[in-house]
């Protein structure tokens, strides 16, 4: 009975040794961007949004909630909510769907027209997690973007 005690405590700590905290997915790209409908006030917009899983094992995303920013302009709020299993050392798309503020964008269509060029945020969080276990991880991405029409 000793042997089997110390044999299941070993593989206890073992266990809680290799598991390490999920590091939060890198964003890559965005493609596909596409206006589903254009309004004078509001725009419903779709895309993808490209991300690379830098761990060492598949995670599942849960949760992202985050706001979108073109040129420190709120541009819209993006929420997914559902489950996502994302195998280890992988890049992989999450369909993104919202609606945009169009005054914010009308604000920033002069400097996209000389410039060519935006910045976009993104402020949130995301739920990911493995083995039912789910941590809330926040992320700020922010980064230059070539605009091409």
């Amino acid at each position: 009975m000793n042997k089997l005690l110390t044999c299941l405590l070993f593989i206890l700590v073992a266990y809680c040794f290799s598991c390490s905290k999920p590091k939060a997915p890198d964003y890559k790209d965005i493609k596909n961007f596409k206006i589903n409908n254009l309004g004078f006030n509001k725009s419903d917009v779709s895309l993808d949004l490209v991300y690379y899983n830098p761990n060492n094992y598949g995670i599942d995303l849960r949760k992202v909630d985050c706001d979108v920013y073109v040129d420190n302009n709120f541009l819209g709020k993006f929420m997914l909510d559902t489950l996502m299993h994302i195998p280890r050392n992988v890049e992989f798309t999450v369909p993104a769907r919202m609606e945009v503020d169009m005054r914010n964008v009308f604000k920033n269509t002069l400097n996209v027209l000389f410039s060519r060029e935006v910045l976009i945020g993104a402020k949130g969080s995301t739920r990911i997690g493995k083995g039912g276990i789910f941590v809330t991880i926040p992320f700020n991405y922010e980064g230059r973007h070539k605009v091409e029409f």
